[in-house]
């Protein structure tokens, strides 16, 4: 008999996973990950208590692990730096690789257990290519709960160990498999906010590291020179990427004062709600920061030329291949035609790549909305994850 660690949240979707593998025959053991570190808004208490719950239900050994002083190094802390410095990170990409599934893993070691598996909505598929196995992830055929744009950083020994139980099923499906089991939390709310930090104010958080320092809100006009149309006649294919891909550099003179704030990192590109500003002709959204001089430039309406990307540049470094098979294709044929994420609740987008040396331009097919350094891309071949692109 298979034993499997299943990561239990105390949700409904972790406890549905350990009951379809123990249903399938499995050996379960249930494993809370602790985190009470004192700027978490998460509610470890209640949580662990219906993970617990769940796990005597079920008749499964049951542990507590705490992750707090390795949380707050490898999350918290790298979440709150890259905002100050100017960065729009996504924790939960970090969180899985780095925290969930490492330790699980790990201990999975310790228990002597064979799998690990979470209630993520995603599928694996196991592929032999000339002899040597290798392990692929699609989306889930629920689309609306797919997620596997938080799993793209999974290695090949994380994605080897793991199983998705959820990955071919559906919320309503999940919610109806819980109740039929008469599940204590078959009705419990999905939980919100940042992995294992739940509903926090980054805002208040930021404000107790750095003190406020009043900058600049300098309004760009969309006829600012800035979004001129380059010159690329005559250019080859690469060269009018690289010219596209370039980040604007905007000035105090290309604008006008509308306002104050009181820090730079308090915002992120696209954003419009905080800057307090009223009194014309339509909503103005953050086009872009400048750390050094504490200016906030912003753009009047929602279709702001500075909120928009064609073309960016991913260096090969921030390249994470689910394996290397695509890697290779795409470095034989420009452009690959691939699908593209750049925010996980985002409809696929259609994306072209171009291989060079340093790494590769993303041409979208549309204009991307606010994409912001720290972000990821993650891209897909039909609905096979291939890779994520860490933007900088």
């Amino acid at each position: 008999m298979n034993r499997v660690i299943v990561g239990l949240s105390g949700g409904v979707d972790s406890s549905v996973a350990a009951l379809i593998l123990k249903k399938k025959g499995y050996e379960v053991i249930g494993i809370y990950l602790k985190n009470n570190y004192k700027n978490s808004f998460c509610d470890w208490e209640e949580e662990s208590i219906s993970a617990l719950m769940v796990s005597q239900q079920l008749g499964i050994p049951f542990y507590i692990f705490d992750i707090t002083n390795y949380y707050k190094k490898i999350i918290f802390d790298y979440t709150i730096n890259e905002y100050i410095g100017g960065k729009t990170p996504n924790p939960d990409v970090l969180c899985n690789n780095k925290i969930k599934f490492n330790i699980l893993i790990k201990k999975s070691g310790i228990l002597k257990a064979d799998y690990i598996a979470t209630g993520h909505y995603v599928r694996k598929k196991k592929n032999c290519i000339a002899g040597k196995t290798m392990f692929k992830l699609f989306t889930a055929l629920d689309n609306k709960k797919d997620q596997s744009y938080f799993l793209c950083n999974l290695n090949q020994n994380q994605i080897k160990k793991s199983l998705f139980p959820l990955g071919k099923l559906n919320k309503e499906n999940v919610r109806k498999i819980a109740e039929s089991s008469q599940l204590i939390n078959a009705k419990r709310k999905d939980s919100q906010g940042i992995c294992f930090l739940g509903k926090i104010n980054l805002s208040t958080v930021i404000k107790n590291k750095r003190n406020n320092k009043l900058g600049k809100i300098i309004l760009i006009n969309k006829n600012c020179k800035v979004y001129k149309k380059k010159i690329l006649y005559g250019r080859s294919t690469i060269e009018k990427l690289y010219i596209l891909s370039q980040k604007i550099k905007y000035r105090p003179k290309y604008g006008q004062i509308i306002g104050y704030h009181k820090g730079v990192y308090y915002f992120t590109k696209g954003q419009r709600k905080g800057l307090k500003i009223g009194g014309l002709s339509q909503p103005i959204f953050v086009i872009e920061k400048d750390l050094k001089q504490n200016i906030l430039y912003v753009g009047l309406g929602n279709h702001h030329p500075g909120l928009f990307n064609y073309v960016i540049f991913i260096k090969k470094e921030n390249i994470t291949w689910i394996y290397t098979k695509y890697k290779n294709l795409i470095s034989k044929k420009n452009p690959f035609k691939v699908k593209s994420k750049i925010r996980s609740r985002q409809r696929f987008k259609m994306a072209s790549l171009y291989n060079i040396k340093q790494g590769i331009y993303i041409y979208f097919h549309s204009p991307q909305r606010a994409l912001s350094e720290g972000q990821y891309i993650v891209l897909y071949f039909r609905n096979e994850l291939i890779c994520s692109c860490l933007y900088t």
